[in-house]
């Protein structure tokens, strides 16, 4: 499938690139993106792994994580989308598209996450009614951003070593 280009109105989503390995790289090599991701910074390889699981989300689901690029510039900022990660969760996850972004520091509080996420919202929203993400309790820069997205915190539960809340959005 080929990944369906969204443009608002200061960014542009669109599928990955080979020439974005270099600054996925650098996004989730930066142990401040990643303090809420997973705790770590990736290193080449898992950021290789990532890319390659964004494009494949494409090919076998019809859905999958586009890059945002700012509109103006073409400059890469992160990562928005809708993944299937099969999650050792438990209890398990429901079986819906789970949400996530992710933006570089020099991306932070200027709207972009929310920008994007409305637009890829709207794309799903035709596709599926219902959505669901998980965070970890402490992030509350993106209990926010749920929350203004239309999520509602639903559970508590541990994932990879940490205490995460599922949120629950219905269109």
């Amino acid at each position: 499938m080929d990944v369906p280009v969204i443009e608002s109105e200061r960014l542009v989503l669109r599928g990955h690139r080979l020439d974005d390995y270099p600054s996925i790289t650098r996004l989730y090599g930066d142990a401040v993106v990643m303090q809420h991701i997973s705790g770590r910074a990736q290193n080449a390889t898992d950021s290789w792994a990532r890319m390659l699981r964004y494009v494949g989300h494409w090919q076998l689901l019809g859905y999958g994580f586009w890059a945002v690029a700012e509109r103006a510039t073409g400059l890469y900022l992160g990562d928005v989308g809708f993944g299937d990660f099969h999650r050792d969760i438990s209890p398990p996850l429901d079986d819906l598209p789970e949400a996530g972004w992710v933006f570089g520091t020099q991306a932070h509080g200027k709207g972009f996450a929310l920008e994007a996420m409305r637009a890829a919202l709207a794309w799903m929203d035709t596709r599926s009614r219902r959505t669901q993400c998980i965070i970890t309790l402490d992030n509350h820069r993106s209990h926010k951003l749920a929350t203004k997205l239309g999520y509602v915190a639903t559970r508590e539960t541990d994932h990879g070593g940490s205490r995460v809340a599922v949120w629950l959005r219905e269109a």
